[in-house]
């Protein structure tokens, strides 16, 4: 099969022509059409992953997928060679990704059904950012009517991060340079767009005592944390937590917990228009390189790998 990947620590993804894997008990082997490009790809081919897990090299990158089904392990139930699916690559081990024709994941966990109107390039490009926005607006569980920061809001998250927040009737500031950016958080439904630049002085600006709720997604994270209000909530994917200051803030580190139940949610709201999936370019697998370069100079949205 086909695949983009590296072969060492320090090497560049490539082209390259691997075994079709096989699917063991509780395994599912997934015909991959379409994946995207997460920040965690980033880490992965930085090699800055290396004593967190191990690599067996080569290493696929992608850690979204959707596809079909086209073969099941022993043991399987639920899941037939047809099936229309979607979700992250949960292996203990990175080796297996998604910019590949083939995969093998686990049957019950990190999988779900596509569900009609979706297709697979937006359930691809949802899987691994929508899960990790909703488990951060959770996390923060903002009310109606409380005013919610959003630091990272222009990229993959934080675009489904501002959407899941408006939808529970928060007032959402997002980050976002003027201009295009601005225009693309406000049409996501943030009520505001404040500059990296100038994120303190905006933000009180518009809320002198501090937000409600802020999400750090991306930036510096103290710099988040200092907008907070006394007794607010702090939710970091970056795994960003204030020390010792003496503020009474609640700060939850969020890590993705791609369940079949969250993916089957995201997926529901996406294919019924309640959730966008802003993806802003697909590239073919062999473009796959070009994808990562483009994403680590900065992106709006998301950008998919179409194999």
């Amino acid at each position: 099969m086909r695949a983009m990947a590296f072969p060492g620590f320090g090497a560049g993804l490539a082209a390259t022509e691997l075994p079709v894997p096989e699917p063991g008990p509780g395994e599912v082997l997934v015909k991959v059409l379409a994946s995207s490009v997460n920040g965690f790809d980033l880490g992965v081919l930085g090699g800055r992953l290396k004593g967190v897990y191990d690599y067996e090299f080569p290493v696929v990158l992608g850690k979204d997928f959707a596809g079909t089904v086209a073969a099941v392990g022993p043991d399987v139930t639920g899941w037939t060679p047809g099936d229309e699916v979607f979700g992250v690559v949960t292996r203990p081990t990175l080796g297996q990704g998604g910019f590949a024709e083939y995969l093998v994941v686990g049957a019950a966990y990190g999988l779900a059904a596509i569900p009609g109107g979706l297709g697979h390039t937006r359930a691809a490009a949802l899987a691994l950012a929508g899960t990790a926005a909703l488990n951060a607006v959770d996390a923060i569980a903002p009310a109606r009517g409380e005013t919610v920061l959003v630091s990272g809001a222009t990229g993959g998250v934080g675009a489904f991060a501002v959407q899941l927040a408006a939808a529970r009737g928060a007032r959402v500031i997002a980050t976002a340079r003027p201009g295009t950016e601005a225009a693309f958080v406000t049409g996501l439904g943030a009520t505001w767009a404040v500059d990296h630049a100038e994120l303190a002085a905006q933000v009180r600006a518009i809320t002198p005592g501090g937000v409600a709720a802020a999400l750090h997604l991306a930036g510096d994270g103290p710099a988040v944390a200092a907008l907070v209000a006394d007794g607010g909530r702090l939710a970091s994917t970056l795994h960003y937590l204030p020390g010792e200051d003496g503020r009474p803030i609640e700060a939850t580190a969020v890590m993705a917990d791609p369940s079949p139940a969250t993916l089957t949610r995201l997926a529901a709201d996406a294919a019924e228009g309640r959730l966008r999936v802003p993806v802003a370019r697909s590239y073919p697998l062999a473009d796959a390189p070009r994808a990562i370069s483009d994403f680590t100079a900065g992106t709006v949205g998301k950008l998919a790998v179409t194999i």
